[in-house]
């Protein structure tokens, strides 16, 4: 496909996380028609294309440190009509790196933009955390000082979601001693070196994690903890049975049920049990 057809603008690539088979076809016919490449590393994205045999590409730094003084020299190719893929140095880019204003300058100013997705470590991580992910929130990195990192995770404890942060190997063992202590000792998962050769999840609650790693020693490498949603809380007796004596009065027994069930999470063969029971009378 060297001769494909792109149109003009901005081309958000994943690069590979591990395993150089992880970048996509389309990917790569990007990164060689592309007029430039904006990266987050220059000397990890000439490495890549080196490996993929794409030669003569000019490359761009665009990271945390420049990017209010890259993105406006960017924004001017993409407005003389070229084509700019920006890369991280590992996975989706804008995911714990920047480009959103670049983003948002694209669109302010009509420059066409779209995605080239691929491979991204906390999608993957809560995949293979075995936790619920039909709602979860991914946080990125937590503040590296004690007081700052339990703050945030203050803010996050009562969210109903699943949790997922990156952080580095140096830090793991006080993040996760910060986790259990303010979210309390939920289920979690450590993933870590993802799509690597020594790829590995550790499964358990967050003491029973810090107390495997204090005895086998501390993982290396890049690390993705998923911590599972707080507990539901379980209605009182009392409440639930407020609720179906409510919905009793304009529904019929399993109606009333079915609605007392879902609003206070209590099972809905109890619910219908005890549904009965008040409808014939029974305390």
């Amino acid at each position: 496909m060297s001769d494909a057809f792109f149109t003009k603008g901005l081309y958000l690539v994943a690069t590979p996380i591990g395993n150089l088979g992880d970048i996509s076809a389309r990917a790569v016919d990007v990164l060689k028609s592309a007029d430039i490449i904006a990266c987050e590393d220059t000397r990890n994205t000439q490495k890549l294309l080196t490996l993929l045999g794409i030669t003569g590409k000019k490359l761009t730094a665009y990271h945390n440190f420049n990017a209010d003084k890259a993105c406006p020299k960017i924004l001017e190719r993409l407005r003389n009509n070229e084509m700019v893929a920006l890369v991280s140095d590992a996975g989706m880019p804008l995911v714990s790196d920047p480009g959103y204003k670049l983003v948002q300058e694209c669109i302010d100013n009509g420059i066409y933009v779209t995605s080239v997705p691929g491979a991204c470590a906390f999608l993957t991580a809560l995949q293979l955390s075995g936790l619920p992910s039909h709602r979860f929130l991914f946080n990125g990195f937590l503040p590296p000082k004690t007081t700052a990192r339990k703050k945030e995770l203050k803010i996050l404890a009562n969210v109903p979601a699943t949790l997922i942060f990156y952080e580095s190997p140096q830090r793991l063992p006080e993040t996760l001693a910060d986790m259990a202590a303010v979210l309390g000792d939920r289920q979690a998962a450590v993933v870590r070196e993802i799509t690597k050769k020594f790829e590995q999840t550790v499964r358990g609650t967050l003491s029973g994690l810090i107390d495997g790693y204090q005895q086998t020693g501390w993982p290396k490498g890049e690390i993705v903890i998923v911590v599972a949603p707080p507990a539901e809380e379980k209605a009182a007796p009392a409440d639930i049975d407020t609720v179906i004596k409510q919905a009793l009065a304009t529904m019929t027994v399993k109606d009333a049920a079915a609605f007392a069930a879902q609003q206070t999470g209590a099972s809905k063969k109890d619910v219908y049990k005890r549904a009965l029971e008040l409808k014939n009378g029974q305390a």
